[in-house]
């Protein structure tokens, strides 16, 4: 059993990359250019997008209405110019492959152990989280459309950690009695 794990894990990938170098090398010329196509968009969403002044505005004339605007729109870009595309052409490229296949190395890539990754996934989601409540508050505070360059960056700090503060109070007191009653329900009788 060992055997096959040490095979599937660490000798599986590389394998298949050496019998398969023609499709791997294609695979990464594919992920080359979609990557150096999403750059291009970016580079070209900054000179064009009046968000931003077409890329002339300092970072004292942003606002939290034009971050937002800008991260939607330029999301929305690339997946109409690049993401939709590349997902098409990996899509088809795979079918390809797996088609082309003989009934064995199928059998081999479904057959094979995955690994079990445990890798930790905290701190994206809270950040995002937090920059989603600190634009909540900035608004009903009236200001969402301010420019930064508008008040000292000590006002900014001091507004994310009041955020902060209320995000722990709308979250902290629904996990408070959830655990109190969690606790008392199933811990306890245990």
């Amino acid at each position: 059993m060992e055997e096959k794990d040490n095979s599937s894990c660490g000798e599986f990938w590389p394998r298949k990359i050496i019998e398969h170098w023609k499709a791997f090398t294609v695979f990464i010329i594919g992920c080359a250019v979609a990557l150096a196509g999403a750059i291009l968009v970016l580079f070209w969403f900054i000179e064009t997008s009046p968000i931003g002044a077409m890329g002339t505005a300092t970072i004292g004339e942003w606002t939290l209405a034009w971050i937002w605007e800008f991260f939607i729109f330029l999301i929305l870009w690339e997946l109409l110019i690049v993401g939709i595309p590349v997902a098409i052409a990996f899509g088809v490229g795979w079918y390809l492959f797996w088609n082309r296949l003989s009934s064995e190395e199928k059998a081999e890539f479904k057959g094979r152990d995955k690994k079990k990754h445990r890798g930790s996934s905290a701190g994206g989601g809270f950040g995002f989280a937090m920059f989603i409540a600190f634009s909540i508050y900035m608004y009903i505070k009236g200001d969402f459309f301010t420019p930064f360059g508008d008040y000292p960056y000590s006002y900014w700090i001091y507004s994310w950690f009041q955020a902060l503060g209320w995000l722990l109070v709308i979250c902290g007191i629904p996990a408070a009695i959830t655990l109190t009653v969690v606790y008392l329900k199933i811990w306890r009788k245990k």
